[in-house]
């Protein structure tokens, strides 16, 4: 390790040298998660297990993006800019799940393209991905919720079947649930994020693990090092 990798590493307070227990990090691995901005961003904290509310059954993927964009289940129509609805290949073998939209998100209808955005797209290079071509992200929900407060538990009854159905568009090989309300939703549990990570869930029969939402992260830096971890046994799962 060069002094210029080790004085990253310790910036980030992960010394000595960080190695995960699931497969040995590679000098790229850790430079490129070490050269990640920490501007803090707001992340939700608090969950409620949804009644999921049945869509109309969808026939293709424009269709679900239709019925998305048209959406009024709830009272987030009323508020947002544009629905979010996903970003990515639809042939992705990994399917990658967050929360809900902020104000970028709303703005520019696209998942994850502020600052845990750019966090999440160098996890993404660290294994080997691209967002545009290896992945498809999308979230629990379609629209922002005022001021990025938590969604209601109503608003993501309203939303969850729209998922349900990219999923079996999108048919994954894994799935990655990124935060407390995407994990405790899809896992149908009220039980905490650490509680969750660091093992192999199923979804129905595609694998699903937990980690840390990138906007949690920029707020709380040595749990990056725990974040890594769990991409490496994403990635391992994979092999």
């Amino acid at each position: 390790m060069t002094p210029e990798q080790q004085f990253v590493l310790e910036a980030m307070g992960i010394t000595p040298r960080w190695q995960s227990r699931f497969a040995p990090a590679t000098t790229t691995e850790t430079v490129v998660m070490s050269a990640i901005t920490t501007e803090a961003i707001e992340s939700a904290e608090h969950h409620a297990a949804p009644v999921v509310v049945p869509v109309t059954p969808v026939v293709a993927w424009d269709t679900l993006q239709q019925q998305v964009q048209q959406c009024q289940n709830c009272g987030l129509a009323q508020t947002r800019t544009q629905t979010v609805f996903s970003r990515g290949s639809m042939q992705a073998k990994w399917m990658i799940i967050g929360e809900a939209p902020g104000e970028q998100e709303d703005k520019q209808g696209l998942p994850f393209v502020g600052p845990a955005g750019k966090l999440l797209d160098a996890m993404l290079h660290a294994v080997g991905l691209d967002r545009e071509q290896d992945v498809l992200i999308a979230n629990i929900l379609k629209c922002r919720p005022p001021g990025n407060r938590n969604p209601q538990p109503a608003e993501i009854a309203a939303c969850f079947s729209y998922l349900e159905a990219q999923i079996d568009c999108v048919k994954p090989a894994i799935i990655i649930a990124l935060g407390r309300f995407a994990a405790q939703t899809l896992l149908d549990t009220d039980s905490a994020i650490s509680r969750l990570r660091g093992r192999v869930h199923r979804w129905r029969d595609i694998p699903l693990v937990v980690s840390y939402h990138p906007a949690y992260l920029l707020r709380n830096l040595p749990d990056k090092a725990r974040a890594w971890e769990d991409w490496c046994l994403a990635r391992q799962t994979m092999s």
